[in-house]
């Protein structure tokens, strides 16, 4: 059983857009997009995983799966898990759409095809070795030329690295030169890596220097053509960043920026609607609104996030049910505090329902019965008008767009967006409406602190809480 338990893998599902064979060499392993984690989800398949998303537990009897409250859950062979035993051979997503990975117990180096490889992690498995005095170089200047032959030059450094450690492991006398001879090639990859990372950093520093200059002359702009040309401009810059962003080593390389900003990104990423830059307005208020929640509304925050947190998960399974968002979970903070009490305009419950709208979406009002103070029932006849809401405003920001709608009533945003802006186009961009202020003030407020509330939801402990 001992030596099963050495050879445990996790392996990325055939058609992944990333493909990576990872040993757990481990007693705990931790997968997520975040980078300090042992297995990182890279690419545009992490939009669904949270930054920790589950870990694996290697015990003296075998192993164990635990989820790290992610936000779209943990699946263990299509049941979603808390905490279970992990039996190979196994099916593991993250999330109900997410990437899937295998988990297997294997003597052998289990195979993943590298043809729809864009990325090879850092904890990929090195080339075989041949068992001859040049079989780790051999292996690997002919995996590194694969590599380059499919547009992936980028990854020399990391076979390299890996090969030199498969070399490290065999240390007799035969294997000195050709450790010699990857570690002197290893050095002269990182250093040009490194000169690459730093040119590309540079690159997007020169970048958002001048996104940050259009976005200040957008808040002085005296006309809508003068913004109409200035957001022109923006969205060029913008095409520029995101061009550079692809490149694999300034993924590697890249500075992290503002914590909630990036978290923005990804929430819009997530939504279907990736941005490259912020707004700095937009970033501004959601940190205004995350300093109310750990301040002045932090009991509020504590309770959604303690006694009030299986009402939150409850949600989001109904969300998720529908295809929506889970993190959705979090407007009913926002509207009504989480409490059932009665608006001055005659909403009530969690989603502040008003009679009528209650009603046109399935829920009974009479004087017997209220299905508004019924927390699923409401949640899913929320579903059903954030739906329809969202194919009602179109593609692109739609949500954000749908959330501006919750909030103010779809006929009055489309009648502020229609007094404002005649392009159809920019009709349906959010960032378009709130750079050139053609949402109402209350709106503008609404979305922000939404976000606030769903970025502390996400990330509980970064925030305090």
């Amino acid at each position: 059983m001992v030596a099963a338990l050495d050879n445990a893998w996790l392996i990325s599902h055939p058609g992944a857009q990333v493909q990576f064979r990872y040993r757990i060499s481990k007693d705990c392993t931790s997968v997520g997009r975040s980078p300090d984690n042992d297995v990182v989800i890279q690419g545009t398949e992490n939009v669904s995983v949270s930054v920790h998303h589950f870990e694996i537990n290697r015990t003296a009897d075998g192993f164990r799966i635990r989820d790290l409250e992610s936000t779209n859950g943990t699946f263990l062979n299509s049941e979603r898990i808390a905490e279970c035993e992990l039996c190979a051979p196994a099916t593991i997503r993250l999330g109900t759409q997410g990437p899937e990975l295998t988990f297997d117990l294997s003597d052998e180096i289990p195979s993943a095809p590298l043809e729809a490889t864009q990325v090879i992690p850092p904890d990929i498995v090195p080339p075989p070795v041949t068992g001859t005095l040049d079989g780790f170089l051999s292996d690997a200047v002919e995996q590194s030329r694969r590599a380059r032959a499919r547009g992936l030059a980028d990854q020399t450094m990391t076979i390299m690295r890996d090969a030199l450690d498969q070399a490290l492991r065999h240390t007799g006398r035969r294997f000195r030169k050709v450790i010699f001879a990857l570690a002197v090639l290893l050095a002269c990859v990182s250093a040009a890596a490194a000169w690459r990372i730093i040119g590309l950093n540079q690159d997007k520093q020169a970048i958002d220097r001048k996104i940050q200059t259009v976005e200040a002359e957008l808040q002085q702009a005296q006309n809508r053509g003068e913004a109409d040309r200035l957001i022109d401009e923006l969205d060029s810059y913008q095409d520029e960043g995101e061009q550079l962003q692809r490149a694999l080593l300034y993924r590697i390389g890249a500075h992290q920026g503002d914590f909630v900003t990036n978290e923005i990104r990804l929430l819009m990423a997530e939504f279907g609607s990736e941005v490259y830059s912020v707004p700095p307005e937009f970033s501004e208020r959601a940190h205004h609104y995350i300093e109310q929640y750990q301040g002045p509304n932090h009991p509020l925050m504590e309770r959604a996030l303690g006694e009030s947190a299986s009402q939150i998960n409850a949600i989001q399974r109904v969300l998720e049910r529908n295809h929506l968002p889970a993190d959705l979970a979090y407007v009913p903070l926002v509207e009504s505090a989480l409490e059932q009490a009665e608006s001055e305009a005659g909403a009530v419950g969690f989603w502040q329902f008003t009679p009528a709208t209650a009603k046109a979406y399935g829920l009974r009002v009479n004087s017997q019965v209220d299905e508004r103070r019924d927390v699923l029932k409401a949640t899913q006849a929320a579903c059903r008008y954030l739906r329809e809401l969202i194919l009602d405003f179109g593609a692109g920001s739609s949500v954000m767009l749908a959330l501006a709608a919750y909030d103010l009533g779809p006929t009055r945003v489309k009648q502020a967006i229609l007094k404002n802006v005649q392009d159809p186009i920019k009709q349906r961009n959010f960032w378009y409406l709130y750079r050139t202020r053609s949402l109402p003030p209350e709106t503008r407020e609404y979305v922000p602190k939404v976000m606030a509330a769903i970025i502390i939801g996400r990330n509980p402990h970064h925030f305090g809480f």
